[in-house]
């Protein structure tokens, strides 16, 4: 059969090949008549490309008419060939007219001219199941190019947003390399079920549940799950846009209440095949070291003599490393007349600064895109990665209390110790609940291994003018396993030794089908989206564990687990599913370009709420008003482009546990009873969890009011935002009512959560010519938020960790307060004896729980990032700052490095001894650890030069650059980082604002290349 079709084909070129021959001769001699011979003698031919504002343009094609050569040019705008003198160029790039210029030298400079004078409002931007133009706008959404963050050294896509859009908050969790991060957009909306956006990657909406193991608990507590992002290749992506409003991201219905971030990753582009290679070798270290006392400081601090043990160690420089991280990336790009390609392949190798914790990646990407039949009816595009993820953990688990985490023994390590005994073995400290940090590491390893797939197909076929239809099919499959040890060691954390293996397999299937209609009925313009979509989510997990197991240097257990040791946890277990079904619709109508009006409605059914509300059904509908469109401003030297614009809708939140709408019970001797007279105790029925069947979605309702313009001849161009975001019917896990078989139940409560706040973005081209271009934009967001109407008096979370502090909580959901403020005693200052003296609330002579007071919490009230890039001749150079004002931290770390430590052969922060503070002060949570998280940060840095390439046929351009993160930060905050957030929940109720030993952030100077062929 195959020889047939190859046959087959060779027939129908036969005759095609006759006609090309017959008119290649007619064209020869009419190009002999035309032409003497003389004039024949090929050159040389070099040039420079330009655009309209003198900028160079890059992978211009160059064609020589009559002879059909064609070359593109470089990073630079220049480009060499092969032709005679008298012919004629045509030079051509996407968005310009095509230009001829008639050769009449060796060198020639072209200007090319945009199709229509190029606005920003006329760009293209991503929204949810399509894209418009900006001008036809009416939500709030953002968008970011491949441009906007190429500098520095990201593992993830979140990192990437960082400081670019205005509302939109990135916070580590942990400086851990492929850490988890926390993204809110516009404040917290929720007090349990998460504040983590939806994202979507190429069509594909991301689950926000696990998809790497959780560190088991060997003694030293568990550590989160790694970040779900972290298997993109930043180098793939060419978009990110973030859809704020519920107008813009109500089409996503259950799942839009805390925004959608949508990822596109990049296609072949017009011109020349391309091949890139990216590489940097990065180094980094401690963004700042804590201020403990030093060896001689604390020797001469009046301790007990037994504590001075004759040594001198810095132990924050024995735990900390000067890292070295290396990213090597290739890529292929092609586009044809009918289709487009896009390959890559990358390896990413990090090291951490805390010894032995790493992340390496390997990823590989495949985007096609072809069309076929008449005039591009089908279209059909793939889009598949691969992601093999290996991570090396060390002992730092957020629940581990205040003696199981790795940093809190560094920090707390009497400098006076030496890491090693005069054997050379590591010293013993003989003390329970504190070890020595070298020999915690020694003992302890931990390794994820997470091999992830995502693929999708996508398949749009024109049925009538303007009427397509378009069907998706996407896969994401995960897995992920986990091996956790700890060696038979000398300290009272599990002395004998443990093994567990943790495994974790994911599954998320997307179907979609949608039908999408443009017509225009003379001044009336519409966009009509109807469709349905199914994703069904699955995840199962299994463990095992081993005690006792043999002496670190025989067979390590995630070798051979048989070999030693007894199974404490023979073989364990979990799965779970949840369906969405969902119909979504959409209308944009504008009238002559002038006034905008988008509705749209998404009915979701999820299987994860009551038999009652198993659907839930979101709208929203927006307006704008093009002002600069009307005739009174079209001339207008002034305002070159002006949209206002308002949006309602409303948007859900299903981020639940599974199964929470169901009853639940088992059979436990608690609930037996001896029913027969052999005294047997038969075991009885227990009620785990009450049936709720009316559960339902947490609803956010937004209105926001916005302003899009351009003026000056589109020098000064940006967006004003206000909005007003309410949660309503939150779920909550509260208090059942009396005679109820649980003491709680799961329900929906008439509280409301409200963030409210203006948001703006402003750029300016400044400066724009041949030689020098500067661009400069700054972002910034005001939010407050406030709980209303809460059916509980309280609800506490934030688990604090620290000697004798079991049980105490930092956080307070309360009426009338901000989410997750913060409850504690106010620390007045320290009395002659050094005593801490703390406000008597109530006055009755004495300090106990009724003397805690309610401050402010975590959330900053402004948020902003400011941006610049600027490009002279062959160099580039960009920086971006950010910053926060307005939120407070529970600084954890210090309440654990407290005075008492000196009483106890233990370091403490230096200026709690500069206090006065005596020796005797027991730690309690108060407002001495309390702190401003203020902060401006010069986030990135970058310089490079791009080195004309042209004498090299093969080589189109290298770009050489030097850049830098986290390079200096001005805040008054004592801890290693103000932007950070332990997840110290209780109850499930999000924590916010505690930083409790959290692997440190690094600083990071890059060498790196981009090398076009």
């Amino acid at each position: 059969m195959y020889h047939k079709i190859n046959f087959f084909k060779f027939k129908k070129l036969i005759p095609i090949a006759l006609i090309f021959l017959v008119a290649n001769q007619a064209h020869a001699e009419e190009f002999t008549a035309n032409y003497s011979v003389f004039s024949q003698v090929k050159e040389t031919i070099t040039g420079n490309v330009t655009d309209q504002d003198g900028s160079t343009v890059e992978g211009a094609k160059v064609t020589v008419v009559e002879t059909g050569a064609t070359t593109t040019t470089d990073a630079l705008g220049n480009f060499s060939i092969s032709a005679n003198i008298g012919q004629t160029l045509s030079i051509s790039y996407d968005g310009y007219e095509i230009q001829k210029t008639k050769i009449t030298g060796t060198s020639v400079s072209v200007q090319l001219q945009s199709k229509k004078a190029a606005t920003s409002i006329e760009e293209v931007t991503l929204v949810g199941y399509g894209s418009q133009k900006k001008s036809d706008l009416t939500g709030a959404v953002s968008q970011l190019k491949a441009e906007n963050f190429k500098e520095g050294m990201n593992i993830s896509v979140d990192n990437l947003m960082q400081g670019k859009i205005a509302g939109v908050r990135i916070v580590q969790s942990s400086g851990e390399p492929g850490a988890g991060v926390n993204v809110s957009i516009r404040g917290i909306g929720s007090i349990r079920s998460g504040s983590t956006p939806l994202f979507v990657v190429d069509g594909v909406p991301l689950s926000n549940d696990a998809v790497s193991a959780q560190s088991p608990n060997v003694g030293l507590g568990n550590t989160s799950a790694k970040n779900p992002l972290n298997f993109l290749n930043t180098n793939d992506i060419e978009s990110i846009t973030v859809l704020k409003d519920a107008s813009a991201a109500a089409i996503y219905g259950a799942r839009g209440s805390n925004g959608v971030v949508l990822v596109t990753t990049k296609r072949g582009k017009k011109g020349e095949p391309m091949f890139t290679y990216d590489t940097y070798l990065g180094f980094s270290s401690v963004i700042k070291k804590l201020d403990l006392m030093t060896a001689d400081e604390y020797r001469s601090a009046g301790i007990n003599k037994a504590y001075d043990h004759g040594g001198n160690t810095d132990w924050q420089d024995e735990i900390y490393r000067n890292a070295v991280s290396s990213n090597h990336s290739v890529s292929f790009s092609k586009a044809t007349d009918t289709g487009s390609y896009f390959a890559s392949l990358s390896h990413m190798d990090q090291d951490g600064i805390v010894l032995n914790s790493g992340f390496k990646r390997t990823t590989a990407r495949l985007n096609a895109e072809e069309s076929f039949f008449d005039n591009k009816r089908l279209k059909v595009k793939v889009n598949l990665t691969a992601s093999d993820i290996k991570e090396t953990g060390v002992p730092n688990g957020g629940n581990a209390g205040s003696d199981g985490q790795l940093i809190i023994h560094a920090l707390m390590a009497n400098p006076t110790r030496s890491v090693y005994d005069a054997a050379g073995n590591y010293t013993n400290f003989n003390m329970n609940a504190h070890y020595n940090p070298l020999y915690l590491l020694s003992i302890y390893n931990d390794k994820t291994n997470t091999f992830r797939v995502l693929g999708n197909t996508e398949a749009t076929l024109r049925i009538l003018p303007g009427l397509n239809y378009k069907f998706n099919l996407g896969i994401d499959k995960t897995m992920s396993e986990r091996n956790t040890t700890i060696y038979p060691n000398v300290t009272d954390r599990t002395p004998k030794g443990m093994y567990v293996q943790a495994n974790l397999d994911s599954y998320n299937v997307l179907l979609e089908h949608y039908l999408t209609y443009d017509f225009n009925l003379n001044k009336h313009n519409f966009s009509v989206l109807g469709g349905f979509s199914y994703q069904k989510f699955k995840s199962t997990g299994t463990y095992f564990g081993l005690k006792d197991i043999a002496a670190q240097g025989a067979v390590a257990p995630e070798l051979n687990p048989g070999y030693s040791g007894t199974a404490f946890v023979p073989g364990a277990g979990y799965a779970q599913e949840n369906e969405l079904q969902s119909y979504f619709g959409r209308v944009n109508y504008n009238f002559d370009k002038k006034y905008l009006l988008t509705a749209s409605l998404r009915a979701d059914g999820s299987t994860r709420f009551g038999k009652n509300n198993k659907y839930g059904y979101f709208p929203s509908v927006a307006v704008g008003w093009t002002v600069s469109n009307e005739n009174f401003l079209k001339d207008s030297q002034f305002i070159n482009e002006l949209k206002l614009r308002g949006s309602w809708g409303q948007t859900g939140n299903q981020e639940v546990p599974n199964k929470i709408t169901q009853a639940s019970s088992s059979l436990t001797q608690a609930a037996g009873y001896y029913l027969y007279d052999n005294l047997n105790l038969i075991n009885g029925v227990s009620i785990n969890r009450t049936v709720n069947p009316d559960l339902k979605w947490e609803v956010v309702e937004q209105t926001n009011i916005g302003a899009d313009f351009s003026l000056l001849k589109n020098k000064l161009y940006g967006s004003l935002e206000y909005y007003h975001k309410t949660t309503k019917d939150p779920i909550l896990n509260i208090p059942s009512r009396p005679l109820s078989p649980t003491s709680t139940v799961w329900k929906n409560v008439d509280a409301q959560i409200v963030n409210k706040g203006f948001e703006f973005s402003l750029g300016s081209e400044i400066i724009k010519n041949e030689n020098f271009t500067w661009n400069f934009d700054v972002n910034g967001a005001t939010v407050n938020n406030v709980v209303k109407d809460l059916p509980v008096s309280a609800i506490y979370s934030g688990e604090v960790s620290g000697p004798g502090l079991s049980g105490v909580t930092a956080n307070i959901y309360k009426n009338g307060y901000e989410a997750g403020s913060f409850y504690m005693y106010n620390y007045l200052g320290v009395d002659a004896n050094g005593k801490y003296i703390y406000e008597d609330i109530n006055g009755d002579g004495r300090i106990d729980q009724n003397d805690r007071k309610i401050f402010e919490g975590a959330i900053p009230n402004f948020t902003f990032g400011i941006n610049s890039y600027m490009k002279y001749k062959k160099f580039d150079f960009s920086f971006s700052f950010i910053g926060q004002t307005g939120g407070y931290l529970v600084n954890n770390t210090a309440l654990d490095l407290n005075i008492n430590n000196l009483a106890s052969d233990r370091n403490v922060l230096k200026n709690f001894y500069d206090s006065g503070a005596s020796f005797t002060n027991q730690p309690q949570l108060s407002s001495l650890y309390l702190e401003k998280s203020d902060f401006i940060r010069l986030n990135n840095v970058r310089l490079g030069y791009t080195f004309d390439m042209n004498q090299l046929k093969f080589l189109r351009s290298i770009n050489l650059y030097v850049s830098a993160q986290n390079l200096f930060t001005i805040t008054s905050y004592t801890g290693y980082d103000p932007l950070v957030d332990t997840n110290k929940q209780v109850g499930g109720n999000q924590s916010l604002g505690i930083d409790y030993t959290t692997y440190p952030s690094a600083k990071t100077f890059i060498l790196g290349a981009t090398i076009k062929f």
